[in-house]
C-alpha cells in the first residue's frame, strides 16, 4: 500500500471518451495503512459523484467540475442504532447507495491492508 499513489477520479464523455474533468486522489497525510485510492465503485446522481476512498473518507463531488462539495472521514467509532460500537475504515468494493434522499456507506473494508471496520454509514441532506 503506497500512502502517495492514487488515481483519481475521472469524469469521461460517453460519446467520444474525452477527459471533462478529472479530481487529484486525495492526500494520506500521516494516516496509517492509508492509500489515496478510489477503489469502491462511484455513484452518480443528478449534479453529485460520490467515492469512497481507502483513505476511510467518503467525498461528494461535482458532476460539473469535480470539485469536492462533501468530505466524511469515516475512520473512528460509532454509536450504531441497536447501541453497538462500530468502527468506519477503507471503502473498497461497493459504492454508496442512494435511496428517497438517505446515503448509505459500507465503511471498513481490512483487506489488502486498508483500515479495517464493520459499520453501515446512513447520511441524509437534513441530517436525521
Amino acid at each position: 500500500m503506497n500512502p502517495k499513489v492514487g488515481g483519481g477520479l475521472y469524469a469521461l464523455d460517453a460519446a467520444t471518451g474525452k477527459k471533462i474533468w478529472s479530481a487529484a486522489a486525495p492526500d494520506c497525510g500521516d494516516r496509517p495503512h492509508c492509500s489515496p485510492a478510489q477503489s469502491a465503485a462511484v455513484t452518480a446522481i443528478p449534479g453529485v459523484v460520490f467515492s469512497g476512498s481507502v483513505d476511510a473518507h467518503i467525498r461528494a463531488y461535482s458532476a460539473k467540475d469535480g470539485k469536492v462539495m462533501w468530505d466524511f472521514d469515516t475512520a473512528r467509532e460509532f454509536e450504531t442504532v441497536n447501541g453497538l460500537k462500530a468502527k468506519g475504515g477503507s471503502m473498497d468494493g461497493p459504492g454508496a447507495a442512494v435511496v428517497d434522499g438517505m446515503v448509505y456507506v459500507p465503511s471498513g473494508y481490512g483487506s489488502w491492508g486498508g483500515l479495517p471496520g464493520n459499520v453501515l454509514l446512513a447520511f441524509s441532506v437534513d441530517g436525521k
